[in-house]
Parts: structure tokens; C-alpha cells; sequence
């Protein structure tokens, strides 16, 4: 299916050059006596990379056919990550370099989006929110407050993270894997 240049919006997949994009900004110059374009950043679905192009505002461009299925993590082997589809119970293995920077977020049980396109994922979506455990950090501090500075700590899935002076060791708390940011402590 086509559509004109005028008509994408951020977060649509895309086909530029032969492979599936996600339009992450776009932008509709109409400059005086010139013709009207389309300034767009694009994201390579398969590499990751980003890419800036300009459209006519009256170019065709196919919307790329992804499909989307709930996964659910079971085990890690090796550099292959086993998911099973939650729809109809089919496993697949997939390759860490697939999964990128998700792969070190990955916990048993987790339940996440995959893209795929023409039969294969392409990229993953992981929840907004992790809530995991503090298994190594810095002792409290007597003077720790809420805005004090950060100090690193070891998570249980073995990702390092910066959290407030007042958090210790075995604490749950809540992380944007996105970011690898804390957020706040979870409530239990």
C-alpha cells in the first residue's frame, strides 16, 4: 500500500531503499515559491541505524507490513535468547545481535512486543518499567537524601544502574530499560 510523503507520521514503518524503516521525526516545509517537502529521520528496522531523508510531498511511499506478536523470554543459551509466541505456543530462538541493547534487560518470564517482517523479528519492545532486585551496592550513607548524589548498583539480571545514596542492597526498584535509568523503589 502507498501513500504520499505528506501523509507519514512519527512512528510508522516505512519502506526506504528496500528495507523497513520507523519514522522517528518528520517535518512539512512548504517554502514560498518552492515546492512543498518532507524533511524525515528514519531508523533502519534491521540495524538500528538512522538516517535523514528529504521527500517531495507528492512521492509514493509503501508502508512497510509488519506484524506484531506477544513473546515471552524462557531461557538464554549461549548468545541465543528462546522465546515462546504466547499466541500459539511456537518457540523461537533469537540471535543477541537481533535483540542489540534489549538483550542485557532480558529476565525469565518476561513478556515483550516483537516486530516482525516478512517472517522474521526484526525488533523487540521491552515494558516500559522493570521492577528488579539491588544485589550489590554501597553501604547507606547517614546523610543520603532523596536529591543526594547517585552511586552504582548491581541489579539481578547483572546490569549496573545509578541509584540514590538511600537505596541498599536487596531493595526492589523500578528501571526504564530504554534509558537504564532508576525511577523509584518499588511498591510492593
Amino acid at each position: 500500500m502507498g501513500i504520499i510523503a505528506s501523509d507519514i507520521r512519527r512512528g510508522m514503518a516505512i519502506m526506504f531503499n528496500g528495507e523497513p524503516c520507523r519514522v522517528l521525526e518528520f517535518h512539512h516545509h512548504t517554502p514560498g515559491n518552492l515546492r512543498a517537502m518532507v524533511q524525515a529521520k528514519l531508523r533502519r528496522l534491521r540495524t538500528g541505524t538512522q538516517v535523514e531523508h528529504r521527500f517531495r510531498s507528492t512521492d509514493t511511499i509503501e508502508v512497510a507490513k509488519l506484524e506484531t506478536h506477544e513473546l515471552d523470554f524462557m531461557y538464554k543459551a549461549g548468545d541465543t535468547y528462546h522465546f515462546m509466541n504466547a499466541e500459539n505456543y511456537d518457540q523461537l530462538e533469537v540471535d543477541e545481535e537481533t535483540l542489540g541493547d534489549s538483550a542485557k534487560w532480558m529476565s525469565e518470564g518476561m513478556r515483550i512486543l516483537a516486530e516482525w517482517y516478512e517472517g522474521r523479528p526484526i525488533g523487540i519492545q521491552l515494558p516500559s518499567t522493570l521492577t528488579l532486585e539491588v544485589v550489590d551496592t554501597a553501604p547507606i550513607m547517614k546523610t543520603a537524601t532523596k536529591t543526594a548524589s547517585t552511586k552504582p548498583a548491581k541489579l539481578n539480571n547483572g546490569v549496573t544502574v545509578n541509584v540514590p545514596e538511600f537505596i541498599q542492597t536487596g531493595e526492589r526498584i523500578r528501571v526504564n530499560p530504554t534509558t537504564g535509568e532508576y525511577m523509584d523503589r518499588a511498591k510492593e
